[in-house]
């Protein structure tokens, strides 16, 4: 748990597969989750690990759709379902969280980390296999929290500035597109959430680019998650020889 002079806490746990971010008050969220997704205000955060090709049950029967299955599964958690949902295949304990702080600004970062599905940006999509399945899932499931309250175009370009700290360790780390190409951007499944202070609760910010300090603390922690979870998806892919 994070516990802030200025009245915000972060607060996680893991249970059931799933990792809860209660954020201690609803704040605004950005997000492309499969739920919640878009822009809205929220309390909570999960990020879900489901099996590493859910596309099909055991039974070939379609997959329920992401949505609503997230939010049985915040029910079954006792979370309000109001929330916004991922879903990863990466095991919950290979969770990394780092965190900064700068002139009363704060942000951290939670991240879960595979890359057996990346890609580089603008490659053809994989092919659906014949019975429903594609290559093995590999998230990079992001989600930042800052203090900070963001305007809706210093949210959007937050995210942008996630993406570019992502993108920037997986060239630095000379991660492959799973077709071999070189210079993968992130993987084909990928999600972020940016979460913020609503108005009148956090130090205002109108602009959050590489320029800013709120944009230079959110590199910061996205590029130290992703390198400490590179480095734990290795060993796990090492272990488990997949």
């Amino acid at each position: 748990m994070t516990m802030c002079p200025d009245g915000f806490s972060t607060r996680s746990r893991i249970a059931k597969d799933t990792l809860i971010l209660d954020l201690g008050t609803r704040m605004r969220v950005l997000s492309s989750a499969p739920r919640g997704g878009g822009i809205r205000t929220a309390r909570y955060i999960l990020n879900h690990q489901v099996p590493s090709n859910p596309v099909r049950q055991a039974t070939h029967s379609k997959w329920e759709h992401p949505a609503r299955y997230l939010k049985r599964i915040a029910v079954d958690l006792g979370v309000d379902p109001d929330c916004v949902g991922l879903m990863t295949a990466v095991p919950m304990k290979q969770v990394v969280t780092c965190r900064d702080k700068a002139d009363g600004l704060w942000v951290e970062c939670f991240a879960t980390v595979g890359v057996t599905n990346a890609v580089r940006a603008g490659e053809p999509p994989p092919r659906e296999e014949a019975d429903g399945t594609v290559r093995r899932a590999g998230t990079i499931n992001l989600m930042v929290v800052t203090n900070a309250c963001l305007a809706v175009p210093a949210l959007v370009c937050a995210v942008q500035v996630v993406t570019e700290s992502k993108t920037g360790v997986l060239r630095d780390h000379a991660v492959p597109s799973w077709t071999g190409r070189s210079g993968a951007t992130g993987t084909g499944t990928d999600a972020v959430v940016v979460a913020c202070a609503l108005r009148g609760s956090g130090p205002r910010s109108d602009y959050a680019g590489t320029h800013t300090m709120i944009g230079s603390l959110i590199g910061r922690v996205v590029a130290e998650c992703l390198t400490q979870g590179l480095a734990r998806a290795t060993e796990w892919t090492a272990t488990h020889r997949v």
